[in-house]
C-alpha cells in the first residue's frame, strides 16, 4: 500500500507589518524546477494518487475512449476568406495537432498546406503555435511556437512560394508577431526572462541575425503589459500598453516601419480604452468620464487626444459594451445585458438597428473572423449548454442568417435529450446571481442526485453557458451541471466584476456559497452529492470555499489553483504579480495585505474536516507556479482531521493549459471525472 506523501517541515519566517507567517513549506519553490528533492516528493505525489486511483483505472481508460470518441477526427474550421485566400485548419484521423491550409480565390483551388504542425510537433512532447501571420503581399508566414509550455515562444518565418523555412529564429517572445506592409519588416514583444512580463517591442528586418533588431519600446512600469498588432485597415501599427485599470496606444503607419511611434492618449489611471481604425477616423471604446459599462467614440487619426473624442454610442448603465466591428454600411455592437451576449446591428445612416434573435434562455453568441470592411455579411459564432459550437452567416441587409457548421459530436448525440435553464439565485447582501444548469432529460433533481457546481469570479473573465462534449460523460451518468456566474467576472456589467475584485473579493466566495446552498435548498442535489470544481483563480476560489464551508461539498477538484495568495502577491519576482495589484491589491499596503490574508486559502487551513479533494498542476506552469498547490497539499495533509481522499497530480511535462494535443488532455478530464464517479459509487449507468 503506498502511504500519502508527508513532506519535511523546515520553518520560513515572512514577516510582514509585524505580522508573522510561518511556512514551512516554503522549501518546495524552486525557479529551475531541478531540486531532486523537489522532484522526488512531486513524483511520489503522483505515485499517490496513481495508487490512490488504481481500482478507476478501467473507469479511466473507458472514460477517454469515450472522451475521445465524440471527436470527429477528421475535422475541419469553416473558411474564412482574406486577401483572395480561403484560410481553414483541419485534423486527420489519429493526430493530434492541426494542419493550418489555405486555398486561392476559390474553394475548388487547389490546397496549399502553410504549417504541417504534426511534423512540427514529432519531436516534442509539448508543441504548441502561437500565433502566425501572413505578410501582405501573401508569401511569407511567421508563426510562433513553445516546446516548454511556459508561454514563452520562438518566432520563425516560411517562404510559402518554395515551402522553405528561413533560417530566421527569434526567442523569448510572447508569440504574437505582425508585419509591416514593406514584407520584410516584423514587430514582436519580448518577456523579461525572470517575471514573464511582456514589456518591449523589437523591430525585426527578414535576413538579419536577432542580435541587430531594434527596441522600438520598452514599458518600464511593471504594473503595465505590452503587445503589439495592426489594425483592420491594414493602415496602422498599433502597440499598447496596458494594466487592470489603464489603457495606452501608440500608432505608425504600417507603410513606414522605419517612422517614429506616435502616443494616441497617454495612460491616465483609470482611464480604459481600445480602439478600431476605419476611413481616415479611429473608434474609440472606452470608459472616459465614468462610463463604466464602457461607450463608443470617434476621432479623427491626426487628431486622437482625447479631447477630441466624439460620442457615437452612449453609456449605459444596464448594458456592457463589450466590442464593435466596423463595416462600410455596417456597425455591429458586442454586448451583454442582463446576463446575457447579443449582438446588435447598426446602419451608419441611422435607417436600421437591430438585434440578432435566438430561441434559447442562455447561451454566448459572439462576432467571429469578420475582415472584410465591404460586405453586408457578418459571421459569429453561437453555443448554449446544449448547442455545440456552431458558426453562422449573417445577412444584415435581408436578416437572413445561414448555418455554416455545427461542430459534430459523435457517438450518438441527440441535443433533444438536455435540458438548460437558467437560475438566479439571491445572495446574502441581495445581490442576483445568474446561474446556467444543464442535466439530461431523464436526471430528475432530488437530494441523492449529484451536482458538479463550477466557477471562476476574477478577472472581470466571465465563463458563459457553452457546449462541452466532454460535459456529456457526467450529464450521461446522472450529474447535473451548472456554473455560477459571481462577482468578479462582468456578466451583469463591468460593476459585476468591481464588486468582485480588490477589497469587495469575499463577494465572490460568499456568491458562490450562497449558489450552492439555494441549490441544496431547492432540492436539485445535497451535500452529500455536491461537487465544486475551478481552475487558476477559480482554483483560488476553491481553496478559500473549502476553508469557509468544507461541510457543503463531498468533494472539490482545484485545477491549477492560486491558493498562496499573501505571499505570491508579496513577491515581485513572480510571473503575474506586478501587473496584479490592481486585481487583489497589493499586500505591501497593510489594508490590502489583513484583506488578502484573510481570504487567502493556504493562510487559512485549519484542523477540521476538509471534503475529498483532487488538486491538479503542470510543473512548468506559467501563471501559477507549481509549489503554490504542492504547499497547499501538504499543508492541507498535516492538518485535516478527516479520512478523505487528498489527491495532488502534478504533469511533469506541461504548464498551466496542460497537453498540447487534441487527445492527450482526455486522460487528465478521465482522471476528474472518474474521481468524481468514484466518490459517488460509479453513479447510474448510462443513459
Amino acid at each position: 500500500m503506498v502511504k500519502a506523501p508527508i513532506a519535511k517541515k523546515v520553518p520560513y519566517e515572512i514577516t510582514t507589518h509585524g505580522d508573522t507567517r510561518i511556512d514551512n513549506y516554503y522549501w518546495m519553490r524552486d525557479m529551475e524546477r531541478k531540486d531532486p528533492e523537489i522532484i522526488a516528493h512531486l513524483e511520489a505525489e503522483n505515485a499517490y494518487t496513481k495508487a490512490e486511483m488504481a481500482h478507476t483505472e478501467a473507469l479511466q481508460a473507458e472514460l477517454f475512449e469515450e472522451l475521445k470518441g465524440r471527436i470527429k477526427e477528421d475535422d475541419a474550421s469553416v473558411p474564412f476568406f482574406y486577401d483572395g485566400y480561403y484560410y481553414y485548419n483541419r485534423f486527420e484521423k489519429g493526430l493530434e495537432y492541426p494542419i493550418y491550409c489555405r486555398k486561392k480565390g476559390s474553394m475548388e483551388a487547389e490546397e496549399e498546406i502553410i504549417l504541417p504542425v504534426n511534423e512540427l510537433a514529432k519531436d516534442h512532447s509539448y508543441y504548441q503555435v502561437g500565433g502566425n501571420a501572413i505578410s501582405t503581399n501573401n508569401t511569407l508566414l511567421a508563426f510562433s511556437e513553445d516546446t516548454l509550455s511556459r508561454r514563452v515562444y520562438t518566432l520563425r518565418f516560411k517562404d510559402l512560394n518554395t515551402g522553405e523555412f528561413l533560417d530566421d529564429r527569434i526567442e523569448g517572445t510572447t508569440g504574437g508577431v505582425t508585419w509591416a506592409n514593406d514584407n520584410k519588416t516584423v514587430f514582436y514583444t519580448t518577456k523579461d526572462p525572470v517575471t514573464l512580463r511582456a514589456y518591449k517591442i523589437y523591430k525585426h528586418v527578414l535576413g538579419t541575425p536577432q542580435s541587430e533588431d531594434v527596441e522600438v519600446y520598452h514599458e518600464t512600469d511593471e504594473t503595465f503589459n505590452v503587445g503589439v498588432g495592426k489594425t483592420k485597415s491594414k493602415e496602422w501599427l498599433i502597440i499598447h500598453s496596458g494594466a487592470t485599470v489603464s489603457d495606452e496606444y501608440r500608432i505608425l503607419r504600417a507603410d513606414t516601419p522605419e517612422g517614429e511611434w506616435q502616443v494616441f492618449q497617454e495612460r491616465e489611471r483609470d482611464l480604459e480604452y481600445g480602439i478600431s481604425h476605419y476611413n481616415g477616423s479611429f473608434y474609440v471604446l472606452t470608459n472616459k468620464d465614468g462610463a463604466t459599462n464602457f461607450k463608443l467614440m470617434k476621432t479623427p487619426e491626426n487628431q486622437t487626444e482625447k479631447t477630441n473624442w466624439e460620442e457615437l454610442i452612449p453609456h449605459r448603465d444596464d448594458v456592457l459594451l463589450e466590442g464593435i466591428d466596423v463595416f462600410e454600411s455596417f456597425l455591429v455592437l458586442s454586448e451583454k445585458s442582463n446576463a446575457q451576449s447579443k449582438l446588435r446591428v447598426m446602419k451608419w445612416d441611422g435607417s436600421d438597428d437591430h438585434y440578432i434573435a435566438f430561441d434559447e434562455e442562455a447561451y454566448d453568441v459572439a462576432s467571429s473572423t469578420n475582415p472584410q470592411f465591404d460586405t453586408e455579411t457578418l459571421r459569429f459564432s453561437y453555443t448554449s449548454m446544449t448547442t455545440p459550437p456552431s458558426v453562422f452567416e449573417y445577412n444584415m441587409e435581408t436578416k437572413e442568417r445561414e448555418l455554416l457548421k455545427e461542430k459534430e459530436v459523435l457517438g450518438g448525440f441527440d441535443k433533444a435529450n438536455y435540458v438548460a435553464e437558467r437560475i438566479w439565485v439571491t445572495a446574502r447582501d441581495g445581490a442576483k446571481v445568474p446561474m446556467s444548469l444543464v442535466r439530461h432529460k431523464d436526471t430528475k433533481p432530488s437530494k441523492e442526485t449529484p451536482l458538479l457546481l463550477y466557477g471562476y469570479g476574477s478577472y472581470g473573465i466571465t465563463v458563459d453557458p457553452g457546449f462541452s462534449p466532454s460535459r456529456l460523460s457526467l450529464l450521461n451518468r446522472g450529474f447535473i451541471f451548472c456554473i455560477t456566474h459571481i462577482r468578479g467576472s462582468q456578466m451583469l456589467g463591468r460593476p459585476w466584476y468591481e464588486d468582485g475584485k480588490m477589497l469587495n473579493k469575499l463577494n465572490t466566495f460568499t456568491d458562490f456559497i450562497d449558489c450552492a446552498e439555494h441549490l441544496v435548498e431547492a432540492s436539485y442535489t445535497s451535500p452529500d452529492h455536491l461537487y465544486a470544481m475551478g481552475g487558476s483563480a477559480g482554483g483560488l476560489l476553491m481553496g478559500t470555499v473549502m476553508n469557509m464551508r468544507p461541510d457543503l461539498w463531498n468533494g472539490v477538484i482545484a485545477a491549477v489553483p492560486f491558493v498562496d495568495v499573501v505571499t505570491t502577491m508579496l513577491d515581485e519576482s513572480i510571473p503575474l504579480t506586478t501587473g496584479e495589484f490592481d486585481e487583489w491589491g497589493n499586500p505591501k499596503n497593510e489594508e490590502y495585505y489583513h484583506y488578502i490574508k484573510s481570504y487567502s486559502p493556504y493562510d487559512n487551513i485549519e484542523e477540521k474536516d476538509y471534503p475529498s479533494t483532487l488538486v491538479t498542476t503542470g510543473l512548468h506552469d506559467s501563471q501559477v507556479q507549481y509549489w503554490e498547490p504542492a504547499k497547499w497539499v501538504a499543508l492541507l495533509r498535516e492538518k485535516k482531521t478527516d479520512n478523505n481522499k487528498l489527491l495532488f497530480h502534478i504533469n511533469m511535462e506541461y504548464g498551466h493549459s496542460g497537453a498540447s494535443g487534441r487527445f492527450e488532455v482526455y486522460k487528465e478530464i478521465a482522471l476528474e471525472y472518474a474521481f468524481l464517479l468514484d466518490l459517488e459509487g460509479h453513479v447510474n449507468p448510462s443513459h
